[in-house]
C-alpha cells in the first residue's frame, strides 16, 4: 500500500525529481530490509528443519533439479513476494530471508546486503584502488589475485551473518565518454582490455571457471547494456534511450559482457536503466533472451537482476507501458528475474490475476535464483565446504594489504617528467598543496567499504622520511577564491620542491552526476600557475577517475612532472610517495584517452556512435580523429628499454624478416573451427618480444601490442589493442622474453549486422604507443565470418 501511495505522490512531481526520489526510496527501503536481514543471514536447516528429506537438500541431485523441487512448494503469494532483492524467503519452509544485493567493486563494500560492525571483528575490509586505476596496471594475474581476496573476505562476512553470497560487481561498461561520472568504476575504454580484465576478475570472484561443486561467490556483470550516461544536460539515465547500431553493440558495447558470460561463466547479470533502441533494457527480450541466453549460453542456474528501480522505470519515465502491472510483467517475461526495489512484488500479483504472467513464469525466475544458491552451497552441510570455514582472520591479511599497495603502485601513471623524478635525496623539505594532499576516504572513490586504514598523501610523504608542510590552498570546485593562495605560496618558497595534489573528486564525478567538460574544475590551475612563479621544482599529481585536459601543465616548462593517481585505495599515499622518491618505479598506462577541452563541445554524451562523422570527431583512441593530450596506453618510466623480436638478429630487429609475412584466411578459420570452442578465441599467432632494460632503474614494463592497417571496410580504426602483458621487476641490463598471443577475435571487425569477420589486407602490429617495434603481414584469401550476431526483430 505504501508503495502505491508513494507512486501516486511522485506522479505529480517533475520527472527528474520523481525518478530521483523513487531511486532514493527504493534504496532506503532495501537498505532498511538489508540491515535487518544482514544481521540474520543464515542457511536453511536441511537436517532438522521443514526442508529435511526434500529434494532441495539432496546433494546428489543437480542444482536445477534441487531448485525446481523447492520452488514447486511455493504458493503464488510466496512467488511474487520473492521477486525482489530483499527476499523475505518462505518462513513456513524454514527458508530464511535473503538480500541479493551486496557490493564488492574493489573490496567488500557498504550496501543493503553488507553490514560492517562498529568496531572489532568485521568492522572493515581491504579497500583496493578503484577499477580505473587497477585497469591502468594491465596486469591480469594481479586482477585475479585481488578478486580472490575480495571473495575470500566476502565469504568470511557471510559466515558471520554480515553479507550475502551475491555481489553486484563488476561494472564493465566501456568508459567511452570522458564526462561519464561512473567511469571511475570501470577498467577503461578499450573493449579488448575490458574483456580480459573481467575474465580474470570473474575467475577470482567465483573461485574458478564455472567451479564445481561450489561457487565462491556469485559475481554480477553490469550494466547490460550500452549504459554510460547518468545525468547530463537534463538527460537522465532512468529514461534515456540509447540508439545503438548492431555494429557498435557487437564491436564495442558488448564484448566485455560476452567475455563475462560466455567465457568466464558469470553467475548473474544486471540490466541497465536505459533503453536500447526504444526498449528498456530490463524489458528487452533481444538483450536478455536472444543475446544473453540463446547466443551466449547464459544458463538457467544463473539470473538477471534489474538495476535499482529500473523495473519501475519501464513504466515511468520510459512510458513503455500504460500501467505498472504491465511493466512488471514485461520485465519478468523478458528475462529479468529479480527487481532491485519493491515494484515487482507490489504489481506482479495484479499482473498474475489479469493473466499478464502465469505461475510458470514466476517459478522460472525463482528457480534460476535458487539454483544459483544451490551452487553456492546454501543448502549443504557447512563442514563439507571450505568456504564456510573462512572467518575474521581471513580479512585484511598481510597478503591483502600488500596486494592493495601493489595495485596502487602498478596503476599510478607517469605522464610527464623532465628528470625531476624520482626526487633527489637532496630534496628533503616539500610543500604538499592541494585538495587531495590530505585525502583519506576520498582515495577510495565510490562503492567503497570501511577500510582498515587509509594512508593519505600527507602520511605517505611523512612515511617516506620527508619534511612536509601541508597547505590546502584550494578545494576541487571553488572558483574566484584565492584566499588560500598566499599560504600555499609561502610554503612553496620555504620548500625544496612543491607537490600539488588535486584533480577530480565525487563532488564533480560520481553515480548520477556526469561532467559537462573535461577542464580542471575550480581554481586549481590558477593555484598551480601561482606556484610555478615560485621557481621551485613542481610536480602535479592528478587524482580522479576521468581524465582532465592537462595541456597547460604539459606545455609549461615550470611544471616538471605530472602523475596520474586515480582513486588509489587504502595504501594510496604510500604508493604515491614510494614512486615519487624512487623506492618504486612507475609503469602504469592510461586506460583512457585524455582529450583536449574542445572535445566536450564537439559531441554530446547522448550520441552513442563510435565512428567519426560530421557531428562526431570519433570516440576512444580507436576512432578519435583529433590529437589527444595523452593517448590511451601512454605512460613513462624511470628507465629506458630496448626491444627486438625474439629470435631475430639484432641488426634486423625492426625489420622482423624472420616473422611470418602471410597467413591464409581459409587455413586460419579452418583450424579455428576444429580446435577452439569459439573461433574468435583461436590463435592467429604469438608474437614474441625481447625486452631489455637499458637504464639504471629496476622497473616493470607493460607491453602493449596494437594492430592497424587497410583491412575491412572504411572507415577503419586508427589502431586497436590486440595483446598485452606486464613484465615485473626487470633489472638494469637484464632482458626477458614476452609472449603476446593474438587471437582471431582481436583482429576481427564487425559488419553492419554485428557479425564478426576476418578481412584480407595488410596488417601492421606495433609495440607500444610509440611503435617501438613493428611488423607487417598480409592476410590472403576471401573474407571469412568467424562469429554471427543475433537479429534484432523488435
Amino acid at each position: 500500500m505504501l508503495v502505491w501511495v508513494v507512486d501516486i505522490f511522485l506522479d505529480f512531481l517533475p520527472a527528474w525529481m520523481a525518478n530521483g526520489l523513487r531511486r532514493l526510496y527504493a534504496f532506503l527501503t532495501a537498505l532498511a530490509v538489508g540491515v535487518a536481514s544482514s544481521q540474520a543471514y543464515g542457511f536453511p536447516d536441511c537436517v532438522n528443519g521443514p526442508l529435511r528429506n526434500t529434494t532441495v537438500c539432496d546433494v546428489t541431485q543437480d542444482p536445477i533439479t534441487r531448485a525446481t523441487a523447492l520452488i514447486s512448494l511455493w504458493t503464488d503469494e510466496e512467488l511474487t513476494n520473492n521477486t525482489v532483492n530483499s527476499s523475505p524467503g518462505v518462513p513456513r519452509l524454514g527458508l530464511p530471508a535473503y538480500n541479493w544485493w551486496s557490493e564488492g567493486l574493489h573490496g567488500v563494500a557498504s550496501s543493503p546486503g553488507v553490514t560492517f560492525a562498529p568496531s572489532g571483528p568485521f568492522s572493515h575490509a581491504t579497500s583496493f584502488p578503484q577499477p580505473i586505476l587497477m585497469g591502468a596496471a594491465f596486469d591480469d594475474a594481479l586482477i585475479q589475485e585481488i578478486a580472490s581476496v575480495v571473495s575470500t573476505e566476502a565469504r568470511a562476512f557471510n559466515n558471520a551473518g554480515r553479507a550475502g553470497l551475491d555481489y553486484w560487481t563488476p561494472n564493465i561498461n566501456p568508459f567511452k565518454d570522458p564526462r561519464w561520472g561512473r567511469g571511475q568504476e570501470t577498467p577503461g575504454e578499450d573493449p579488448f582490455h575490458l574483456s580480459r580484465y573481467v575474465y580474470n576478475l570473474i575467475l577470482g570472484l567465483q573461485g574458478g571457471l564455472d567451479p564445481k561443486p561450489y561457487f565462491k561467490v556469485v559475481a554480477d556483470c553490469k550494466h547490460f547494456a550500452a549504459y554510460d550516461l547518468d545525468n547530463w544536460e537534463g538527460n537522465m539515465r532512468y529514461g534515456f534511450n540509447a540508439v545503438v547500431t548492431q555494429q557498435d553493440l557487437s564491436e564495442y558495447y558488448l564484448p566485455s559482457f560476452q567475455s563475462c558470460v560466455r567465457d568466464a561463466k558469470v553467475g548473474s547479470i544486471m540490466c541497465s536503466y536505459n533503453a536500447v533502441n526504444g526498449i528498456p533494457s530490463c524489458a528487452n527480450k533481444f538483450l536478455l533472451q536472444d543475446v544473453l541466453r540463446d547466443y551466449w549460453g547464459f544458463a538457467d542456474d544463473r539470473w538477471v537482476t534489474s538495476d535499482c528501480d529500473a523495473v519501475s522505470n519501464i513504466y515511468s519515465p520510459h512510458n513503455y507501458t500504460n500501467d505498472p502491472a504491465q511493466a512488471a510483467a514485461d520485465a519478468l517475461l523478458a528475462g529479468t528475474d529479480i527487481d532491485c526495489g519493491t515494484f515487482s512484488s507490489t504489481y506482479l500479483p495484479d499482473a498474475l490475476q489479469r493473466g499478464l504472467v502465469n505461475t510458470t513464469d514466476l517459478r522460472r525466475a525463482a528457480t534460476r535464483q535458487y539454483a544459483s544458491l544451490v551452487r553456492l552451497g546454501y543448502f549443504d552441510p557447512a563442514d563439507s565446504q571450505p568456504y564456510r570455514q573462512l572467518n575474521w582472520s581471513d580479512v585484511n591479511t598481510p597478503t591483502a594489504q600488500k596486494l592493495a599497495y601493489i595495485a596502487a603502485v602498478e596503476g599510478i601513471t607517469l605522464l610527464k617528467n623532465d628528470g625531476i623524478l624520482p626526487l633527489s635525496k637532496r630534496i628533503r623539505k616539500i610543500a604538499l598543496i592541494g585538495p587531495w594532499a590530505n585525502a583519506t576516504t576520498l582515495m577510495q572513490g565510490n562503492y567503497e567499504g570501511v577500510a582498515p586504514y587509509l594512508i593519505s598523501p600527507l602520511q605517505g610523504a611523512q612515511q617516506a622520511g620527508l619534511e612536509v608542510e601541508y597547505v590546502l590552498g584550494t578545494d576541487v570546485t571553488t572558483v574566484n577564491d584565492t584566499s588560500g593562495f598566499p599560504a600555499a605560496f609561502a610554503a612553496a618558497k620555504r620548500a625544496d620542491a612543491v607537490i600539488f595534489a588535486g584533480g577530480l573528486d565525487e563532488t564533480v564525478e560520481r553515480e548520477a552526476l556526469d561532467r559537462l567538460n573535461v577542464t580542471w574544475p575550480g581554481s586549481q590551475l590558477e593555484l598551480v600557475a601561482a606556484l610555478e612563479r615560485v621557481g621551485k621544482p613542481l610536480i602535479v599529481v592528478q587524482f580522479g577517475g576521468g581524465q582532465l585536459d592537462d595541456s597547460t601543465l604539459k606545455n609549461s616548462k615550470a611544471v616538471n612532472a605530472i602523475v596520474w593517481g586515480g582513486y588509489p585505495g587504502q595504501s594510496g599515499g604510500a604508493a604515491l610517495f614510494d614512486i615519487l622518491t624512487g623506492k618504486a618505479a612507475p609503469a602504469g598506462r592510461l586506460p583512457i584517452t585524455q582529450y583536449p577541452a574542445i572535445y566536450a563541445e564537439q559531441v554530446p554524451m547522448t550520441d552513442m556512435t563510435l565512428r567519426p562523422s560530421a557531428t562526431n570527431p570519433g570516440r576512444t583512441y580507436k576512432w578519435y580523429t583529433g590529437t589527444p593530450v595523452y593517448e590511451f596506453g601512454f605512460g613513462l618510466h624511470y628507465t629506458t628499454f630496448a626491444f627486438s623480436w625474439a629470435g631475430v638478429a639484432a641488426d634486423a630487429a625492426n625489420s622482423a624478416d624472420s616473422l611470418p609475412r602471410t597467413y591464409s584466411i581459409a587455413d586460419l578459420v579452418s583450424r579455428a573451427k576444429q580446435g577452439a570452442t569459439f573461433p574468435d578465441l583461436a590463435l592467429l599467432d604469438t608474437f614474441t618480444v625481447r625486452v631489455t632494460n637499458t637504464g639504471k632503474t629496476t622497473s616493470d614494463y607493460v607491453a602493449l601490442l596494437f594492430a592497424s592497417g587497410d583491412f575491412g571496410p572504411a572507415p577503419r580504426p586508427n589502431k586497436q589493442l590486440v595483446s598485452y602483458e606486464r613484465v615485473h621487476a626487470l633489472a638494469p641490463r637484464k632482458s626477458t622474453v614476452v609472449e603476446l598471443p593474438v587471437t582471431l577475435g582481436a583482429i576481427a571487425r564487425a559488419d553492419e549486422s554485428g557479425a564478426k569477420w576476418i578481412y584480407p589486407g595488410t596488417y601492421t602490429i606495433a609495440l607500444d604507443t610509440d611503435r617501438a617495434l613493428k611488423h607487417t603481414f598480409t592476410l590472403t584469401g576471401r573474407a571469412a565470418q568467424i562469429a554471427s550476431w543475433p537479429s534484432d526483430s523488435s
